[in-house]
This record gives C-alpha cells, structure tokens and sequence, in this order.
C-alpha cells in the first residue's frame, strides 16, 4: 500500500506540474494576444501582399479564410482555404484536376503564410499544445518561453511541427520565434523581429529569417546559436501593403 500511495503521490505530481505549466503559458499566451491587438483580430480583414502575392485573411474561433491571388504563366491564380475546404481558379475557372498532394501543398503553403500574420491569435487554436518553458534572456530583454506543438486529430498536415516562441515579460511582445517543420526536408528557423507596423490597432511584425548550418539542429539549441553567432541570414519576411478592415459577418 505504501508503494501504490507513493507512485499515486509521484503521479499527481506530475499532473499538477504539468497543469501549472500549461496555465502558466495560456496566462502568458493572452496576455500577448492582448498586446498585439486583441479583439481586433477576429474583428478584421486584413490585406497585405507577401512576395508579390497578394492576400486577404480573417480568422475567428468558428470560421476563417485565407486567400492569395498573383498571376503566372497560366493566368489569374486564386487559392481559397476555408472551413469547408481549398479551391483553386484560375482566370476564375475552378481546376478540379488538383491530386490531394497538390491541394495539401497549396494548403499547407497558404495557411503558413497567415499563421505568421495573425500571430500570436492563433496559438488559441484548439489544436494548440502550450507548455511554460520558464523565464530567459535574450540582448538583455528578458522573456518567457513557450514551447508549442499540435495535436494531431486537428493539427493539420505538419501537426508535428515546434515552435518557441520568446515573449517580452514586461511588454508580452514576441520578438523572436524558433520552429522546426518536416515537409520539403524539413529544418529549423529563428525569426527575429526587425521591423514593427500598427494599422488599426493590430501589431505587424517583419522577421529576419535565420538558419543553422546543420538542418537537424534541435529547436531548443536555437537561441544559444543565435548568441554565439552562428546562424546565417536566409531572407527576410515583409508583409506589405497592409490595409485592415471591419468583418462584417
């Protein structure tokens, strides 16, 4: 009886540590919705253009819908992702011979673009696993640290993605974010913030994209290799044109 009682003590233990942690990091995960726009989010359409391609995106906690529109070799291109689904047109003619590979493609590649955007609205998802990582500091800011993963009924395609994310402790801004993905190789990213715009109440954020040399480097070792100098400059991450608008639903 005594074993059985420790191991039950040992257990709750665990679940209560584990509960503390996930409180902890959805406090911290409000607290940073709050600061980048808060009800703003799910009340707006935003327009930017990304890479010479033009989108249109709104997001509240029952509905969304991501659309970007550029022109190719074939014509006008537009993408829908929604709740019911992704449908292509082009020169607004739907193409119906798109294979599931190509539809996750263009999915996964829409949806990436305006889960950036609308940072940090999106760790509220119902897919979203938040952990509490506890306080660092980063060119002498300190912050708190979010580690996040997906669960798989909901979390998509890359479901098994992570991502931490460095919150401002006094001023709950994400400055920099790390995560690791699987499709097209896979890797690891840091993004730095180097650039803030506010249009209506809503945080914009421009990054600097970094990378390690070894693409199998762990997402934790990220900030210690950004210390020490030995992430390189990939690209930069500009969201322009930004107009928000009133939803009107």
């Amino acid at each position: 009886m005594k074993q059985v009682s420790l191991l039950l003590l040992v257990g709750f233990g665990f679940w209560f540590s584990a509960c503390d942690s996930r409180s902890e990091a959805q406090r911290i995960v409000d607290d940073s919705i709050a600061a980048h726009g808060g009800d703003a989010f799910s009340k707006s359409v935003i327009e930017f253009d990304f890479r010479k391609i033009h989108y249109t995106i709104f997001k509240t906690e029952s509905e969304f819908e991501y659309i970007r529109e550029f022109t190719d070799s074939t014509g006008m291109v537009k993408d829908v992702l929604n709740n019911a689904g992704f449908v292509r047109t082009v020169n607004g003619v739907k193409i119906d011979t798109l294979n599931q590979e190509w539809i996750g493609k263009y999915s996964r590649s829409v949806n990436s673009v305006a889960y950036f955007a609308f940072l940090p609205y999106g760790l509220n998802d119902a897919s979203v696993i938040k952990e509490y990582l506890g306080e660092t500091t980063l060119n002498d800011k300190n912050y708190e640290l979010i580690k996040v993963v997906f669960q798989q009924d909901g979390g998509g395609e890359d479901f098994d993605d992570q991502f931490l994310y460095w919150i401002g402790k006094e001023d709950h801004f994400i400055d920099f974010i790390a995560y690791s993905y699987h499709t097209d190789g896979g890797g690891v990213r840091m993004r730095e913030v180097r650039e803030v715009i506010d249009v209506a109440g809503i945080r914009f954020q421009n990054y600097l994209n970094l990378k390690p040399e070894d693409k199998d480097t762990p997402v934790e070792k990220m900030q210690e290799l950004y210390l020490s100098g030995d992430l390189e400059l990939l690209s930069e991450i500009n969201l322009e044109n930004i107009k928000v608008y009133p939803l009107h639903k």
